[in-house]
C-alpha cells in the first residue's frame, strides 16, 4: 500500500541547505539526493486527474525513485492503488519517460504528467548524490553507462509490475542532463529495446560516448533535438555535434535526406537562455514543450509547439540535413557556487532564529530581511557566486 503525501513545499526543500552532524561533531552539508528523500513520496492527483504513484524501487543496486501518472484502471491491482483494475502489464496506453536536468528540477515538477496521445507520463530520479544523470558534471558523465543500463531496466523489468502499458510505444524526454544521458549513453546502448521509439532531448546532447550496439534500431528512431539561441556555451558545440552523429548513423544505415529528415529533426529558434524555450523561464519552457510532445514525437504530430518564445513560428520539425550547425547569439552560463554548492551563506551557516521563515506574497525571507528571494531569484552577497558551465 502506498502512503498518502503531505503537501509539501518541494522546491524550499532543495533550495534550503540543510546541515547534519557529521562524525567529528561538525556540520555538513546535505547533498542534492539527501534533501530530496525528504520530500515524501505516495500517491496524489496530476493535472488532469490521472493517479501519480512517487515511489523508490532497486535497479543493478542503484536506488531509482519514479513516479508514474496514469489513469487509476492502468495500476495493476497488486498495487493496492485505489481504482486499479489492470490484471496484466500488457495494455494500450504508451508511456513517455523523462530524465530531469542537473539537480532534478523536472522530476519534482513532472511535466509531463498528463496523458497525452493515449500515453501516460513518467519520471526517474537520478542516483546520484547531486542528482545529475549519469554523475560527473558538465559533458564527463563518469557513471552514464550504469545509468542508461538502470533506465533500460526500469522500463523492461519494474514499470510493467507497476502499471499496464503497451511496451511497443515506450517514447523517451530528456532535459538537460539528462539529455545529455540520453543522447550518449542510452540511445547508442539501448535503442535496440525500443522499437518504433522516439526522444526528445530538449537543451542539452552530445555524440554517443559508448558503442552504437544496433545502428539500425538507432536509425530508425524518432529524434528531436530542441534548444535555444542562448544555449550554454558548454552545449553550443556539443549538441550539433550530437546532431551529426545521429544524422551519420542514419545515412550509414542507407537512409535518405527525406527519410533522415522526417526521423531526426532539430530547432533553436527562440532566443531564451537555457532551456528557457518560452523566452522566459527554464521550468515553463520544459513545460511548453512537454505540453508538445505528441505534436513533436509521436506520429502524426504536425510539430507545432504553442508558446515559444519569439522569433519562433512554432514549427520547431526542420530536418537535420543541412542544419546541422545551429546558430547561438551569445551564450549563457548558469550560476552555481563553488563545490556545487548552490546557496552559501557567509561562513556557511545558515541563520533561521527560532525556525520563523515567513512567506509574504511567496516570497522567502529570513528575519531581517537579509536572505530575499524576490520573483525567484537568490540575492546572495558577498560575491560568493561564480560561473561554471555545468548544463
Amino acid at each position: 500500500m502506498y502512503i498518502l503525501p503531505l503537501v509539501s513545499l518541494f522546491a524550499v526543500a532543495l533550495a534550503f541547505p540543510q546541515r547534519r552532524k557529521g562524525n567529528g561533531g561538525g556540520a555538513q552539508r546535505a547533498t542534492a539526493q539527501q534533501q530530496a528523500a525528504q520530500i515524501p513520496g505516495g500517491i496524489s492527483k496530476a493535472t488532469d486527474g490521472s493517479t501519480i504513484v512517487d515511489d523508490t524501487v532497486n535497479v543493478n543496486g542503484l536506488p531509482i525513485r519514479f513516479k508514474v501518472s496514469a489513469p487509476a484502471d492502468q495500476f495493476l491491482t497488486t498495487t493496492g492503488v485505489t481504482g486499479a483494475a489492470a490484471t496484466s502489464p500488457n495494455g494500450t496506453m504508451g508511456v513517455n519517460v523523462l530524465l530531469h536536468g542537473d539537480g532534478g528540477q523536472s522530476f519534482f515538477d513532472f511535466p509531463n504528467q498528463a496523458v497525452q496521445a493515449n500515453t501516460m507520463g513518467v519520471a526517474l530520479l537520478a542516483p546520484d548524490p547531486n542528482l545529475f544523470w549519469g554523475g560527473g558534471s558538465g559533458l564527463q558523465r563518469t557513471d552514464g553507462v550504469a545509468h542508461a543500463q538502470a533506465v533500460n531496466d526500469f522500463v523492461q523489468q519494474m514499470l510493467p509490475q507497476m502499471v499496464a502499458f503497451d511496451n511497443s510505444k515506450v517514447f523517451f524526454t530528456g532535459v538537460s542532463g539528462g539529455s545529455l544521458l540520453m543522447s550518449g549513453f542510452f540511445i547508442p546502448a539501448q535503442m535496440q529495446n525500443f522499437a518504433n521509439s522516439g526522444v526528445m532531448l530538449n537543451c542539452g546532447g552530445m555524440p554517443p560516448q559508448v558503442n552504437v550496439v544496433d545502428p539500425a534500431a538507432v536509425a530508425n528512431t524518432t529524434i528531436h533535438f530542441q534548444s535555444t539561441q542562448s544555449e550554454l556555451k558548454l552545449l553550443q558545440g556539443s549538441i550539433p555535434q550530437a546532431v551529426t552523429a545521429y544524422e551519420q548513423i542514419a545515412s550509414q544505415q542507407g537512409l535518405n535526406t527525406d527519410q533522415i529528415n522526417a526521423l531526426q529533426t532539430v530547432d533553436n529558434s527562440p532566443t531564451g537562455g537555457h532551456c528557457e524555450f518560452d523566452g522566459k523561464d527554464f521550468v515553463s519552457g520544459v513545460q511548453v514543450m512537454a505540453n508538445a510532445y505528441s505534436n513533436v514525437i509521436q506520429a502524426g504530430g504536425d510539430g507545432n509547439v504553442q508558446g515559444l518564445g519569439a522569433p519562433s513560428n512554432g514549427q520547431v520539425k526542420t530536418g537535420v540535413v543541412g542544419n546541422e550547425q545551429l546558430k547561438f547569439v551569445g551564450g549563457q552560463k548558469r550560476w552555481v557556487v563553488p563545490s556545487d554548492k548552490r546557496w552559501v551563506v557567509p561562513n556557511d551557516k545558515w541563520v533561521v532564529p527560532s525556525d520563523k521563515w515567513v512567506v509574504p506574497n511567496d516570497k522567502w525571507v529570513v528575519p531581517n530581511d537579509k536572505w530575499v528571494v524576490p520573483n525567484d531569484k537568490w540575492v546572495v552577497p558577498s560575491d560568493k557566486w561564480v560561473v561554471t558551465e555545468d548544463p
